[in-house]
C-alpha cells in the first residue's frame, strides 16, 4: 500500500520581495543561519572566556572585545522572584503623603510657593456651584423628595431608581 500525499489546490500568496528572497539558495541558507544564531544566543548561557597571555599568535577582534565586555557587564545572575518583588515594590504607587514627604518641601525658601504654603483665599461672594450627584456635571435641578441635585432628566431617572432617599424612614 503506497500512500499518496495530498496537496492543496489553493495557491499560496507570497509577497514578491519574499518570493525573490526565497528563490536563491544563498538567501535561504543565510536566513537559516541567522535564525540558528539567534536561537543559540537566546538559549546559551553566559560563556566564560579565559584569555591566556601565553598565546601570542591569537588575537581578538574589536567585535569580540565588545562582546566579552557586554557579557561581563550583564552579570551572571538572573533575577529571583524575591528580587523582582522588591523591584516591583519600589515601583508601586505611593500615597500622597509619601510623595509630599519625599519632595522635602520644608527645605524650600519661604518665597517659593509649595503645597504646604498654599492658602485659600477669602470666601467667594458668588453662590456655590452645585454638581450632579449622578454624573458630576453642574446641576440645575434638585430632587423634591430628598434634596439631592441632578443635571438632566436621564440623571433624574437614575437618581429616582437607585439613589433617592425617599425610602429611608
Amino acid at each position: 500500500m503506497e500512500e499518496e500525499r495530498r496537496m492543496s489546490t489553493r495557491t499560496r500568496k507570497v509577497a514578491p520581495k519574499m518570493a525573490a528572497a526565497l528563490a536563491s539558495t544563498d538567501n535561504r541558507t543565510q536566513a537559516a543561519l541567522a535564525r540558528l544564531e539567534a536561537l543559540e544566543n537566546d538559549n546559551a548561557g553566559i560563556e566564560h572566556v579565559e584569555i591566556h597571555d601565553d598565546d601570542d599568535d591569537a588575537s581578538l577582534d574589536d567585535d569580540d572585545d565588545v562582546y566579552i565586555q557586554k557579557k561581563q557587564l550583564k552579570g551572571t545572575k538572573r533575577k529571583t522572584r524575591q528580587a523582582k518583588a522588591l523591584e516591583d515594590a519600589r515601583k508601586a504607587p505611593r500615597t500622597f503623603l509619601e510623595l509630599l514627604h519625599e519632595a522635602n518641601l520644608e527645605s524650600l525658601p519661604p518665597h517659593v510657593p509649595s503645597y504646604l504654603r498654599a492658602a485659600v483665599g477669602p470666601p467667594s461672594s458668588t453662590s456655590r456651584r452645585h454638581f450632579c450627584t449622578v454624573c458630576g456635571f453642574t446641576a440645575g435641578y434638585m430632587c423634591v423628595k430628598c434634596g439631592m441635585r441632578f443635571c438632566s432628566i436621564r440623571c433624574q431617572h437614575i437618581h429616582d431608581d437607585t439613589r433617592c432617599m425617599k425610602f429611608v424612614a
